[in-house]
């Protein structure tokens, strides 16, 4: 995807902006709405997430927004795979969350991926950044602690969609190292073998054409209607995010991140009625202060490394 490089560019990178915060709030409240007002199915729901970005991906593919390479299919497969659970794992989330939990949970991920990087990747963190990480799972365990709506399944889905979650960001790290490929390029392969192994498995864990199954016939038009919109939201957010990190700075794609997070927490205890007491409401300042911190160090240390191997450039040049 070219960058953008008229006069209206800032005009142009303040709407992809608000659009990927549009879409990525409003993906939030239509999937727990379908989960928890309708009812509709959990994987069936992710596997049409699927089905919509890989028509997609193709759609802008032939339009020539991204170029696309041959990729080995087994080298994708754990891609998939994963891909696969953390979507339906962290879908089962909000379904059995409030979304503040849901959204706070889903914070877990840089500790997780820290701890497995440093044990079985061999990579070294600062002490630091790994002080940043006691705030964020502090302020976590006192959002969960504090919820009136905490259940025990609810947290086995959280848990388990951060551990799968966290494999999936190493994985998708390795691969782009690995084949030279962006994300694009790699989810154009994902999505349609993450659709078809979730065609697999529905039959067996969701109903299909009985009570509350997709082809049962008993959904309205608006229902269906609200699929299709979560199932077009989901590209349009996976769109946007490749062109943000495409066009902006590094500064500009994680402070906004921080913004998403913070509406995302207000509109679910806004919209759903999400009871929200003092001690939660301490562990989400918590957490968002631990997050804030460990961007603000990561970003540092980013550019302290282009500025040295900018310096290191302007030496061999002048040798």
């Amino acid at each position: 995807m070219k960058p953008v490089s008229s006069k209206n560019s800032n005009v142009v990178i303040t709407g992809v902006l608000v659009l990927n915060l549009c879409c990525s709030v409003c993906i939030v409240f239509l999937n727990k709405w379908l989960y928890s007002m309708i009812n509709f199915p959990n994987m069936t729901l992710t596997c049409i997430h699927f089905l919509a970005t890989s028509l997609g991906l193709f759609t802008c593919q032939m339009l020539g927004v991204f170029t696309p390479i041959k990729l080995p299919l087994l080298q994708i497969l754990p891609l998939a795979v994963t891909f696969c659970g953390f979507v339906v794992f962290t879908n089962l989330s909000l379904q059995s969350n409030t979304v503040g939990t849901y959204q706070l949970a889903k914070v877990l991920t840089t500790p997780v991926i820290i701890l497995i990087q440093s044990n079985f990747y061999d990579k070294h963190f600062s002490n630091s950044i790994k002080a940043t990480l006691i705030p964020i799972s502090l302020g976590v365990l006192i959002n969960s602690y504090y919820d009136i709506k905490f259940n025990v399944m609810g947290t086995i889905f959280a848990l388990a969609g951060v551990l799968v979650t966290s494999m999936y960001q190493i994985l998708v790290g390795s691969k782009q190292e690995d084949l030279k490929a962006n994300s694009m390029q790699l989810l154009l392969y994902q999505a349609p073998m993450s659709s078809i192994l979730l065609m697999i498995f529905i039959p067996f864990f969701e109903p299909v054409f009985t009570l509350n199954g997709i082809f049962n016939g008993d959904w309205s038009m608006s229902v269906y209607g609200l699929v299709a919109l979560s199932a077009i939201v989901a590209f349009m957010i996976n769109l946007t995010i490749f062109w943000i990190i495409g066009n902006t700075s590094p500064v500009t794609y994680n402070m906004f991140g921080h913004f998403k997070f913070c509406v995302t927490l207000l509109g679910g205890y806004l919209i759903f009625k999400d009871p929200i007491q003092f001690n939660q409401l301490m562990g989400v300042l918590i957490t968002l202060l631990g997050i804030m911190s460990y961007t603000h160090l990561k970003l540092q240390k980013s550019s302290h490394s282009e500025t040295s191997s900018s310096n290191g450039i302007k030496q061999k040049i002048s040798v």
